[in-house]
């Protein structure tokens, strides 16, 4: 694993996740994708056991620091992230469509989780939990696929084999 190459992506996709994401949202209730939630399920699937509970605790951080409470996103990401690399040794999720099921499910469930640890605290109510429970994970499975070649490319998760003479 590239660290340095991984913190320079966490850093340019939060940044463009706060601002520059506003710009293709769609409809009057202001659906984005969540760009993290596509980089968690691209490091779930691309990592090994270990590799992949640091991404995604990592990332979850990452949402927390974007989001409107912090807390709840670095429990759900980490949490779901680690569920989904133990899946992926048992189910390779390898083909697009796949991808883009994972990447709608563990949006729905990361913003379930997320939304339940919030109510716990009664002065912070979030808005929108239906956006963030429905939408944002279906436009995040549309465009999430699009976007997993630029970061293997970035990343070199691909290796190369070495012909030895």
């Amino acid at each position: 694993m590239l660290w340095f190459r991984f913190a320079v992506l966490i850093i340019v996709t939060a940044i463009l996740q706060t601002g520059l994401v506003d710009i293709i949202a769609v409809t009057t209730a202001n659906v984005k994708p969540d760009l993290l939630l596509v980089l968690l399920v691209f490091f779930s699937v691309n990592s090994s056991g270990n590799v992949a509970v640091i991404t995604s605790f990592t990332i979850g951080f990452a949402a927390d620091i974007v989001g409107p409470t912090m807390g709840p996103q670095i429990i759900s990401f980490g949490v779901f992230g680690t569920l989904l690399a133990d899946l992926n040794r048992v189910v390779a999720i390898r083909k697009w469509p796949y991808q883009s099921l994972a990447i709608f499910v563990i949006g729905f469930l990361t913003a379930a989780l997320a939304y339940f640890l919030v109510f716990l605290k009664p002065e912070q109510a979030p808005l929108n939990e239906y956006t963030k429970l429905l939408w944002t994970p279906l436009y995040s499975a549309i465009i999430g696929p699009f976007l997993f070649l630029p970061v293997e490319l970035w990343m070199r998760t691909k290796r190369r084999s070495v012909r030895r003479f």
